[in-house]
């Protein structure tokens, strides 16, 4: 019987467990130069130390004017390979296998002096006007892309994840509020992510996993549901994708009549129906903190992974906790053992 501390393998990546942490962003690269800095290092090894199976490293951009802020990470240089690899190689000593966020931010990047998408529209009233891509720079973004992926591939990273979700560059290429290009990434919505996707899988092992961060609804007037998102998946999963991270919204000012859940689990019912509907893996998000509520998730059959994020941002050592309370065994750390 599946449960939340039963092992997991998909393609060549083998988790001791189902207990992911997710990619949240630190935005703490006070040198502004996208490399990985001690806080990281620290951030990262200790959800290792504290039984994690998988550890998602977050949102790391692909160029400069590409992160949310100047203090996020970056790939888009082989001067940030050697922290990244450091935090990879000591992940790995503690058991842990480690993934990496490849995006860009799009209309999103707050601190770039102009920000790029795919149509000139602005997130909100209080945010830049950004330009629109022309047809040749979209096609060296993927490039930058690939470049990215290589560079974590080097650093020596287990799985990649590509960040269509939350409001970010690919995402407004999806999504029919934010593309009104009349060029091929215009009448092709998903061909702009298709293409990353499958420049990624060029720069990967065979046995490697590309996961996906989606966004499975909208929750401003006019945005797109579950209907909408499993068929853009559906064209993702051709193009390569192993698994999907489900999550949802990003993509503007929420409507009060659209306003996402707040209760525990809310979007395990996206990640169930593309699951179902893909007959594909994927990992659930939102509100699982709760080492019960998690563990029914998975066997239930509703996802085949669980992220915790406020958790383990509360608690590093979550994953020995929930094992304690759910009586699951787990290795401790022979320094812990006394705790548990």
């Amino acid at each position: 019987m599946k449960d939340l501390f039963s092992p997991y393998t998909i393609k060549g990546l083998e988790l001791k467990n189902r207990v992911v942490m997710p990619p949240m962003c630190q935005y703490s690269v006070d040198k502004k130069d996208g490399v990985a800095t001690d806080w990281h290092y620290i951030h990262y090894v200790s959800r290792a130390v504290g039984g994690a199976g998988f550890i998602m490293i977050e949102m790391t951009d692909v160029e400069p004017d590409g992160r949310i802020s100047d203090f996020d990470l970056g790939l888009w240089s082989d001067e940030q390979i050697p922290a990244l690899k450091r935090i990879v190689d000591a992940c790995h000593s503690y058991g842990a296998k480690v993934g990496i966020q490849i995006a860009h931010a799009g209309r999103k990047a707050e601190d770039a002096e102009v920000p790029v998408a795919p149509s000139a529209i602005a997130f909100d009233e209080n945010s830049k006007q950004p330009r629109a891509l022309t047809t040749e720079e979209v096609k060296g973004l993927v490039e930058k892309f690939r470049a990215a992926v290589a560079r974590a591939v080097k650093a020596g990273f287990d799985s990649i994840e590509i960040h269509g979700a939350h409001g970010y560059l690919i995402h407004q290429f999806h999504s029919p509020l934010t593309n009104k290009r009349e060029d091929k990434y215009g009448k092709d919505l998903t061909l702009f992510g298709r293409e990353i996707i499958q420049a990624a899988k060029g720069e990967m092992s065979q046995d490697m996993p590309l996961l996906m961060r989606i966004s499975a609804k909208e929750y401003v007037e006019g945005g797109y549901g579950i209907k909408e998102s499993i068929a853009f998946a559906k064209e993702y999963q051709k193009a390569g994708v192993d698994m999907f991270d489900i999550s949802s919204g990003g993509e503007g000012p929420i409507a009060a009549w659209g306003r996402p859940g707040t209760h525990a689990a809310y979007q395990v019912p996206l990640a169930k129906d593309i699951k179902e509907a893909l007959d594909i893996p994927v990992m659930a998000v939102g509100r699982l903190d709760d080492p019960i509520l998690a563990n029914a998730v998975i066997g239930n059959e509703e996802a085949d992974l669980v992220a915790v994020g406020r958790g383990m941002l509360r608690n590093p050592y979550w994953s020995l906790e929930a094992a304690s309370k759910l009586r699951k065994e787990t290795a401790i750390p022979t320094q812990y053992t006394t705790g548990f």
